[in-house]
């Protein structure tokens, strides 16, 4: 099968998926594979509501439902967090995605967990990866590809596809709003110029490897997103000029307020809140390890 076949059953098969089973997969307890901005505790609600509704700018976020799509937990990001929307949705991973009306439509690190195309530049042309069983292992294999571009020798190509489909699908429903997207990803140029080893990884226990045909089903396997076609997709649907910024920045130029109101309080004490709140913002932490994609319609 192609590598995005296995991809898609070793996340999502409906009863050995790595997002499938009862699993506690974020955070720092024992046996956890990886943490989140989601993780930093209320904080990271707060500072996502006060970011939406500067956004919103004369859209008033009481006409709004706040839509969290592929939510960890299950009460979300605004669990226990005061807003002034007019109500507030999850969507789990797996079900079916409808949006109408006046949204904000929300994820944290949805579209780095769909499925990706990989591809290797040998012998003068492009080869998909494929994963086959061999004597009781699996093993990477070469198929043949279509894809016709220049390359160089064993230059991976870890195509995020599927997470662009995502994109499109939820931009071609009949809603208006705010899309946000939290996640990592980097430009087209970046993808196919920068990264020689392709993007795909996968996280056990808090380490990162390259052996990603280990433990199906008992592993995250990600891949950063393409943000050239996550911001076209917005685009084609409507979305006039959607913005790509780091964590930090983003925050920064739509939380202010909120950030010097908590850091005012904070000031003299070195609490778990404020541990929290420069975790998300700090560029050597998450505050450049994410970034943001946002759009009005």
């Amino acid at each position: 099968m192609t590598f995005a076949q296995f991809m898609e059953l070793a996340l999502y098969h409906p009863e050995v998926g790595y997002y499938r089973r009862t699993l506690a997969r974020v955070g720092y307890a024992p046996g956890t594979d990886f943490f989140t901005a989601s993780t930093s505790g209320a904080i990271f609600g707060e500072l996502v509501v006060a970011a939406c509704v500067h956004l919103l700018g004369t859209q008033n976020p009481k006409d709004h439902t706040f839509v969290e799509i592929g939510a960890e937990s299950a009460e979300g990001i605004l669990a226990g967090v005061p807003h002034p929307f007019c109500a507030t949705r999850i969507i789990r991973s797996g079900e079916p995605i409808k949006l109408t009306g006046r949204c904000v439509v929300f994820s944290n690190e949805l579209f780095d967990a769909q499925p990706c195309t990989r591809l290797v530049f040998r012998r003068n042309r492009w080869w998909e990866i494929g994963v086959q069983e061999s004597s009781g292992s699996l093993v990477e294999v070469e198929l043949p590809s279509d894809y016709a571009a220049a390359g160089t020798e064993n230059y991976h190509f870890d195509q995020p596809i599927a997470a662009t489909a995502l994109a499109e699908s939820i931009a071609q429903q009949s809603w208006t709003g705010l899309f946000v997207a939290f996640d990592y990803g980097k430009s087209l140029r970046e993808l196919t110029e920068a990264t020689p080893a392709g993007t795909v990884r996968a996280y056990h226990r808090h380490t990162q490897s390259n052996d990603l045909l280990s433990r199906p089903g008992e592993q995250d396997l990600t891949c950063h997103i393409c943000w050239t076609w996550l911001a076209n997709a917005l685009a084609q649907q409507g979305f006039p000029s959607p913005q790509i910024d780091s964590q930090e920045a983003f925050f920064i130029r739509h939380a202010a307020t909120f950030i010097e109101t908590t850091a005012a309080v904070e000031a003299n004490r070195l609490s778990q809140r404020k541990l929290a709140l420069l975790q998300l913002l700090h560029p050597s932490h998450l505050g450049q390890k994410f970034q943001v994609l946002h759009a009005l319609r």
